[in-house]
């Protein structure tokens, strides 16, 4: 087929609901990606939580999008997808601005009822409640509303969405932070999917379903989950893999107040954070293409040690310009290992089963959020405040991740689902 050919499908292959929903994709992930990177210093700074208090909220923060996110996609079919992004959107704006708002006098005596950490931690957990309906969402919509031959296509544009709104998020939350204040970043996080509230009611319509295209419910997601429960080989994979994410969800939970606090109080930490989708956006193309013919779980240990030893650098020797060197090389990792731990669950999921097994492969992510937090949290506080040795805490960071890799070639070693197909 020619390019014109195929440039020809691609623009006529896709109704504007997969146009509305992937460009709404981008805002949401702005949102989300501002506020996260921005999050820690505010907790720290401006709420005046500790640094464990800090780490265990933004872990919350992170970790209970990608449980939650088991059960949306039920959800969402259920509403409609119209109806679950417009309300998705609408739940977001009221999170972000709450945040924003979290030490602002009209909330005052809300403050004074409850205790300051069981507030923050419940509004902490809206974001969630909204992103775990516009996932589903829009891959959904991305599924029905193009044709079969660019499908594909579709999904790469979904992917490509995605990482424009991560390295966007912080790069608007670095300007809004600095030019009016950190507050001010969850507000403008809440401003852009307000706006994307007003552009699905205008512009999405709710793509047709395929006619023998089932309905999944709540008892039935239920249902899935108790079968990976029943999986021993499925979960213990999942568990040792969370220790990947407990590495790589430090980058948000005690990079910036490590920075602050150990390397430069007026470092600017959101413009930091923007290197890991940067370096997604440029390079997934090129190391995917030099890795292609590693085999699929070689891939997942290979990418796990290259994110591991990237925080080695910065207990080498910490500086601004480490720290983004560190976030590059961790992204070198994420890019070796991601697409390849996809098609690994794929496999190891029995006939008939792999939806199920691919619906819960989020699940390591959220483990690695609430746990990375708790566990950030109390190595920052012991090596930065307790014995004055920051650096250390890339240490015990680092030899996490090396511990998960090492389980990991254990695991390959015993567990192996069968001969890994040639690349």
């Amino acid at each position: 087929m020619s390019f014109g050919q195929r440039l020809r499908d691609v623009r006529r292959g896709f109704e504007r609901a997969f146009w509305v929903a992937n460009i709404s994709e981008i805002f949401e992930r702005l949102a989300y990606y501002g506020a996260f990177s921005s999050l820690a210093v505010y907790l720290q700074e401006k709420l005046s939580f500790s640094t464990e208090q800090t780490g265990t909220l933004t872990g919350i923060f992170g970790g209970m999008v990608w449980f939650l996110a088991i059960f949306g996609g039920a959800v969402a079919d259920r509403l409609g997808f119209r109806r679950a992004l417009s309300m998705a959107y609408l739940i977001l704006a009221a999170a972000y601005f709450l945040i924003g708002s979290a030490g602002s006098p009209w909330l005052e005596p809300v403050r004074s009822l409850v205790p300051l950490g069981l507030f923050v931690g419940f509004i902490l957990i809206l974001p969630a409640l909204g992103v775990s309906l516009v996932k589903p969402s829009v891959v959904g919509t991305t599924a029905r509303a193009s044709q079969e031959n660019v499908r594909s296509v579709g999904y790469s544009i979904y992917y490509t969405m995605v990482n424009i709104g991560g390295a966007a998020g912080p790069f608007v939350a670095d300007w809004a932070h600095h030019n009016l204040g950190v507050e001010t970043v969850f507000r403008v996080s809440a401003l852009s999917v307000f706006a994307m509230f007003f552009v699905v009611l205008l512009f999405f319509r709710e793509p047709k379903r395929v006619a023998d295209e089932p309905v999944p419910t709540i008892s039935t997601t239920l249902g899935n989950f108790l079968v990976v429960v029943r999986s021993p080989k499925f979960m213990v994979f999942l568990l040792i893999f969370s220790g990947y994410w407990i590495v790589y969800w430090q980058q948000y939970i005690i990079l910036p107040g490590y920075v602050h606090s150990y390397i430069d109080p007026n470092a600017r930490v959101e413009r930091i954070l923007i290197t890991d989708a940067a370096a997604v956006i440029t390079l997934t193309l090129v190391v995917n293409y030099l890795t292609a013919k590693i085999p699929a779980f070689r891939a997942i240990i290979l990418g796990t040690l290259i994110t591991s030893v990237s925080w080695l650098i910065l207990s080498a020797h910490s500086a601004v310009w480490t720290c983004y060197l560190a976030i590059f090389v961790l992204a070198i990792g994420e890019i070796v290992h991601q697409p390849r731990y996809y098609e690994y669950i794929s496999r190891l999921a029995p006939p008939g089963q792999q939806g199920t097994y691919m619906g819960f492969a989020f699940l390591p992510l959220g483990i690695g959020s609430l746990l990375g937090g708790w566990f950030g949290g109390k190595v920052l506080h012991y090596f930065g405040e307790v014995s004055h040795h920051p650096e250390r805490v890339w240490w015990v960071i680092s030899g996490v991740g090396l511990f998960t890799t090492l389980a990991l070639w254990l695991y390959d070693l015993s567990v192996r689902p069968g001969k890994e197909p040639a690349p």
